[in-house]
């Protein structure tokens, strides 16, 4: 369980940038992703602009009105085949945030693009622990061809570091909980310190004996041991953060989870609670999540769906199909919900988490039975610290970029300047109006 505790002015960390006070609050921002499109009809407000009536699929979302966006009619076209035949599953979980088309290829040769949260990680990471955090629901498949001839490393994963290294999705509580806060049993401050010591002394040790052999090796290899001695520093200024956040923050109590819950909702409700407390404690300020991996087959007995989600997706206009892939959704967006609702628990300055976040949830395909990639099921939550205006459902010009969208996320970050995301081609100034 996670205890929310008041923000005091004792609990501000010494590493907490000036401008992250209640005057000036820092955004977090969150990108939860759904795989295999969403049943339209069942997902899209009927009426526009503010005070629109929530649809069945959206219902658990309802609550959250005041600090919600529906963004219809935005397109991610590096999605579709580009004359590269079968394989949209694959693109989309590929282009949902690089907006890169990927290149076809089922061996180590994958290319796709740096996605919105490392972009954002690279700046909001300066200050943290971590520079992002990476959550998925269900384990990844492990190499070759996942989707007619491409790679598996696209469906596993939304975010990626360089254009040729996607970030692996953690699916282990307890491998998240200790990335957090160390393989102690739990946030007690002397088990995290013990722990920072004993990093600390396998680094400094590590480090020198690295530095002994960089004069007797040739440049080439002098070359690879500066990017991992780069690396080891790294390392070291999140020891550094860690202890001082240590020093200064009383963290919510939190034990160390023992394995991966077998149940789905089980295991997502405590990975959603691991997003908050790294949220709550500035550990990261930027978190990407697969609610399953693109393309995903898994069934949900726990809804009375034992089908495989992929299979019912292709309903050919079945109704018994479609309401199973309806019943699907809902229980997606119930977690969604759920995650909200923490964020909108925890004090933060003079609002909550969910006052100062922004967080983006969707699919890079809408409808599942024809692999479309246009009016994609976009939901943006939170107050953005003031600057988003929610409680609306806007419509977008058709074709209009959904990387015009992660643009415009990212400029509210305090990303300046950045002017170009894939295709993108402009800002979405409608979703502020404040």
């Amino acid at each position: 369980t996670v205890i929310a505790l008041p923000l005091l002015d004792a609990m501000v960390p010494a590493l907490t940038l000036a401008k992250n006070t209640a005057a000036n609050p820092t955004a977090r921002l969150g990108f939860v992703y759904v795989p295999n499109g969403i049943i339209m009809e069942r997902w899209t407000p009927i009426s526009e602009g503010a005070g629109f009536a929530f649809s069945p699929i959206m219902q658990a979302l309802e609550p959250f009105s005041d600090r919600l966006l529906v963004l219809s009619g935005l397109a991610q076209v590096n999605g579709r085949a580009l004359g590269d035949g079968a394989g949209d599953h694959a693109r989309a979980g590929a282009t949902w945030l690089t907006g890169v088309h990927p290149k076809k290829t089922e061996g180590a040769n994958i290319q796709a693009g740096i996605s919105a949260d490392q972009i954002a990680a690279r700046e909001l990471g300066k200050t943290t622990q971590l520079g992002s955090l990476e959550i998925g629901l269900e384990s990844p498949t492990l190499a070759g061809d996942c989707d007619s001839g491409y790679s598996c490393a696209y469906t596993n994963t939304i975010s990626w570091r360089s254009p040729t290294t996607p970030n692996p999705m953690e699916v282990d509580p307890r491998a998240v909980f200790e990335r957090l806060f160390g393989d102690g049993d739990s946030t007690d401050p002397a088990s995290r310190l013990a722990s920072l010591n004993e990093q600390r002394s396998i680094l400094d040790y590590v480090a020198a004996d690295v530095n002994r052999l960089k004069g007797e090796l040739a440049a080439s290899d002098r070359n690879k041991l500066t990017e991992y001695l780069e690396a080891i520093r790294d390392i070291e200024r999140r020891i550094q953060k860690a202890e001082e956040q240590n020093a200064t923050m009383q963290l919510p109590v939190m034990e160390r989870p023992s394995s991966i819950p077998e149940e789905f909702d089980d295991h997502a409700r405590l990975m959603m609670d691991l997003i908050v407390i790294a949220y709550q404690t500035d550990m990261t300020r930027v978190v990407s999540c697969m609610i399953a991996r693109e393309g995903s087959n898994r069934s949900y007995r726990s809804i009375g769906v034992a089908d495989g989600h992929h299979s019912v997706t292709h309903h050919q206009n079945d109704p018994e199909k479609i309401e199973k892939t309806a019943k699907i959704n809902h229980l997606h967006t119930q977690t969604f919900a759920y995650l909200l609702e923490k964020m909108r628990s925890i004090p933060d300055g003079d609002g909550t988490l969910l006052d100062h976040s922004m967080i983006l949830y969707g699919s890079s395909i809408s409808d599942g039975n024809a692999h479309t990639h246009d009016n994609l099921p976009l939901v943006l939550a939170g107050g953005g610290c003031g600057q988003i205006k929610g409680n609306r459902h806007i419509r977008f010009a058709k074709e209009t970029p959904m990387n015009n969208l992660l643009l415009t996320m990212l400029s509210k970050a305090g990303l300046h300047p950045l002017s170009k995301l894939g295709d993108s081609n402009g800002f979405l100034e409608d979703i502020s109006e404040v």
